[in-house]
């Protein structure tokens, strides 16, 4: 079976509980403010969006709030599904569409073009071939169009850490060539890690690199929660240190995720 076909099926599973999980982890929910300041720095008044493996929407009906419009993809039926449910409850039809389609084939979006490009939470890391993933993004974005992708590195300082416990195959784990096995309700796939200059080579001449910030360098990753649940005071100084230095190399290279901006150079408009 196709890693593909893994996750849709494994986030499918997943899409019941999906926003239950996001809501009770205050890491996450922390991690998805600062990626939200992050492109409300870059964002235009008018943009319209399209987000890539979109999920139920959480981030979606954040910006259809804010006016913008906003065109989904993912592959998982279920997570579309708790989405069209938020856009009619929350009558946002006008401002959302959705459509059943890989980030891998954006050419299937008949002939849309988009101001900015979104993928949040490590989307991307479900592909070994991230380039082909933005080689396609030139070819739907206007003129100076802009992309925010949110994606897992190679390297996390709390990971590495876990080699002082004789864990290695924790530590190391990201640095794996052929993609690690990820486990979601007894679903497993493959997760790909890309560093900065992996990506940095797969915009090649295309884009402008605008912002690279850190997420979750000084502080625990969201499956570390029990640190944020148990000691506030002490996850709320580490959060406070990460927002202070998250665009500081190595900062905003060695982390959990990291959030890279970057912009579409005016001679590669279409």
């Amino acid at each position: 079976m196709q890693n593909f076909d893994l996750v849709k099926k494994a986030f499918s599973h997943q899409s019941e509980i999906f926003d239950e999980l996001d809501e009770q982890n205050s890491i996450l929910k922390w991690m998805r403010k600062i990626t939200r300041e992050h492109v409300n720095r870059y964002l235009r008044k008018e943009d319209t969006i399209l987000e890539l493996n979109a999920g139920t929407g959480i981030d979606a009906v954040f910006f259809a709030t804010m006016g913008h419009k906003i065109h989904c993809i993912d592959i998982s039926e279920g997570m579309l599904k708790k989405l069209d449910e938020k856009v009619k409850n929350q009558k946002l039809n006008h401002l959302i569409t959705k459509q059943l389609l890989s980030f891998t084939e954006l050419n299937k979006i008949n002939g849309k073009t988009f101001d900015y490009i979104f993928s949040n939470f490590g989307g991307l890391n479900c592909t070994n071939n991230i380039k082909q993933v933005v080689n396609q993004f030139k070819s739907i974005l206007t003129k100076c169009g802009r992309i925010t992708l949110v994606i897992l590195p190679k390297i996390c300082p709390w990971e590495l850490a876990s080699i002082f416990k004789g864990n290695f195959k924790t530590a190391f784990r990201r640095m794996a060539k052929n993609g690690v096995s990820a486990n979601i309700d007894g679903f497993k796939f493959k997760t790909f890690y890309y560093s900065v200059s992996d990506l940095k080579k797969a915009l090649m001449d295309d884009f402008v690199i605008l912002e690279i910030q850190g997420l979750a360098s000084i502080s625990p990753p969201p499956y570390m929660e029990k640190i944020s649940d148990y000691f506030p005071n002490i996850y709320k100084m580490l959060t406070n240190v990460d927002e202070k230095f998250s665009s500081v190399f190595p900062f905003n290279s060695w982390a959990d995720h990291f959030i890279l901006t970057a912009e579409l150079k005016q001679y590669k408009n279409n």
